[in-house]
């Protein structure tokens, strides 16, 4: 007779292996609802699985960036980037204080917020040396945010008249996710009928956004070094930055590097799907509302200011 913490195991197994076929956000949200239903039964592998697996994704994206494109693309907004990823930082660690949210939660969701959304959260928690609820908690919210974003950003836009450069730069700056940002510059693409434009601007303004993962993961190091320990380099951003290197200067076939970032975010899902499995009920009544009231305002910040400037 087959045991019902068997069924749990192999039912919890099929679910992370389906995740394939979503998106992270319901990568995230799977392994959130089988965790508070079911319960995880395999609590330890799902940590190591998706530290590693997180450790992977970060690298396979590298693959997707050309760094000369970025910089050439978003050269027009890049001190507007530096003072607004500054000042989202700053403001988010007197906010966090200001709601009691923990060090590394505050942090999380204010790199989420800064530079690119999951991808900035998953490249400094491991350096923050997060627990799985504090990632599962501020990916959740970044990626409600996007959500919101990308079904209200569009409009907005057309009744305030934004041209698709103002867009695009207002989307690549105002929108946490990759992901999020390309659709909403789609989108906004869509309403003229006959050009790219807001796409590309909001690609290309976005991709200069995320090279601050670089700089930002080395200043993490520092912040969160322990007295009593040696700051430890995190090999995976390295590997990160040797592969744009690789995808800038290499000549290597399109299609390779479409399938290798294609496979990344993939095992990116499934290993939100772990990181989810670990979030746990009490862990959620510990947190509480703070995290999305955190999330909230720095959103308001970015969007408003970012808005102001750009018109």
């Amino acid at each position: 007779m087959i045991k019902i913490e068997h069924v749990k195991t192999i039912s919890f197994v099929v679910v992370a292996l389906a995740t394939v076929f979503t998106s992270p956000a319901v990568g995230l949200l799977a392994g959130i609802v089988f965790a508070i239903v079911f319960g995880n039964p395999l609590p330890k592998m799902s940590k190591k699985i998706s530290k590693n697996l997180l450790h992977i994704s970060v690298v396979g994206l590298g693959f997707g960036m050309n760094i000369h494109e970025a910089l050439q693309s978003g050269k027009d907004g890049m001190l507007f980037t530096i003072v607004s990823v500054s000042l989202v930082m700053i403001l988010g660690w007197f906010l966090g204080k200001w709601v009691k949210l923990p060090k590394t939660s505050t942090y999380l969701i204010s790199a989420g917020t800064a530079i690119c959304g999951g991808s900035a959260i998953a490249a400094v928690a491991p350096i923050t040396k997060s627990n799985d609820s504090e990632i599962s908690i501020s990916i959740a919210t970044i990626f409600i945010l996007n959500a919101l974003a990308l079904l209200i950003f569009p409009p907005i836009g057309k009744i305030l008249g934004l041209s698709d450069t103002q867009f695009g730069t207002w989307a690549a700056i105002a929108i946490h996710d990759t992901s999020s940002v390309v659709g909403a510059g789609e989108i906004y693409s869509s309403y003229s009928g006959h050009t790219n434009l807001a796409l590309q601007t909001a690609t290309t303004v976005k991709l200069t956004r995320a090279l601050w993962i670089i700089p930002l993961t080395f200043v993490t190091m520092f912040i969160f070094k322990d007295k009593s320990s040696k700051i430890k380099l995190p090999w995976f951003i390295l590997f990160f930055v040797l592969a744009m290197l690789a995808n800038t200067y290499l000549s290597i076939p399109a299609e390779i590097s479409k399938a290798v970032v294609f496979v990344a975010k993939k095992s990116l899902t499934v290993t939100l799907f772990f990181i989810g499995s670990c979030l746990s009920i009490d862990a959620v009544k510990t947190v509480g509302i703070k995290p999305i009231i955190l999330g909230v305002l720095l959103w308001i910040f970015i969007g408003l200011t970012s808005l102001f400037v750009i018109i």
